[in-house]
Parts: structure tokens; C-alpha cells; sequence
């Protein structure tokens, strides 16, 4: 799922595996398709094994060295915390995204197209429920000690 939370704006790719190839294939789908020619895009993931940048350079030929043009946008990375994935995000599926089981991948898509669209069309924002007060407390271990 990608989504852009100034905008209000998701969507939701539907494929058969969740591998690096299909990884690298929604970035690029990101960035050439829902925001070409945007400077720079910051990706905030979930740490699935797929989300790293050798799913890139396993999908695509390496970028052409520094100071020349190859029309791409620059791309930040932020993943989660370890066990806080996109799943946890509740406010982003309200109301639910339809859940399997589905006959058919086709009827999913479809299902998933419609509830993207009335989203999108609410420009509906994310409500996070996930506070810095509970980060400090679920995330303790990463904080330096005062």
C-alpha cells in the first residue's frame, strides 16, 4: 500500500507474491507513475524482508554515476520500528479494506479498486494512534538513556 499523507491519496497494488521484484516494481510505479518528476520521495515501510535497496538493484540496472542525468527521483528511506508494520496502521484502512478470503484475485482487486477510490475521493488523512508517548514506552530500548 502506498500512501501519501498530506494528500489524503493511497493505493493499493494487489499481486500474487510479495517478493523484491514486485517491491521494486511498486516503487517505480511510485515514482513514474503517481509522482514523476518529484525531487525527492520519503518512503516511511514496514520492515518486510523485500524492503531494502537491493530489491532495486536486483530489479533494475544499477543508476549511471553522479553528475549524470538518468530523470529518476531522489528517495529517502525510513522503515518502522522492529514489529510495528503497516498492519498496526489502523487509521489508514478505516473503514476496513476488504480481507480474504476472495473466489479470485480479480474479485480482490476489484473490491480493493472501489474501497481505494471512496478514500481518495474523502481525501481521507490517517488518524495515527501511535503517540510519542507510546513510542517512548513500546520503543524504549532504542531511546539513550537520560
Amino acid at each position: 500500500m502506498m500512501f501519501a499523507l498530506p494528500e489524503g491519496w493511497r493505493h493499493v497494488k494487489v499481486t500474487d507474491r510479495h517478493t523484491a521484484l514486485d517491491y521494486a516494481q511498486v516503487l517505480k510505479e511510485l515514482s513514474d507513475t503517481h509522482f514523476p518528476g518529484s525531487a525527492k520521495i520519503v518512503l516511511v515501510q514496514d520492515n518486510l524482508n523485500t524492503h531494502k535497496p537491493a530489491s532495486l538493484y536486483e530489479a533494475f540496472p544499477p543508476p549511471k554515476p553522479a553528475g549524470s542525468s538518468n530523470g529518476s527521483s531522489g528517495t529517502s528511506h525510513q522503515n518502522t520500528a522492529v514489529g510495528w508494520t503497516w498492519q498496526n496502521q489502523n487509521s489508514v484502512f478505516s473503514p476496513p479494506m476488504p480481507r480474504p478470503p476472495h473466489p479470485d484475485q480479480q474479485m480482490l482487486k476489484e473490491e480493493v479498486e472501489a474501497w481505494e477510490a471512496d478514500r481518495n475521493r474523502k481525501h481521507a488523512k490517517a488518524d495515527w494512534q501511535f503517540t510519542t508517548a507510546d513510542a517512548r514506552v513500546k520503543l524504549k530500548r532504542l531511546y539513550p538513556a537520560l
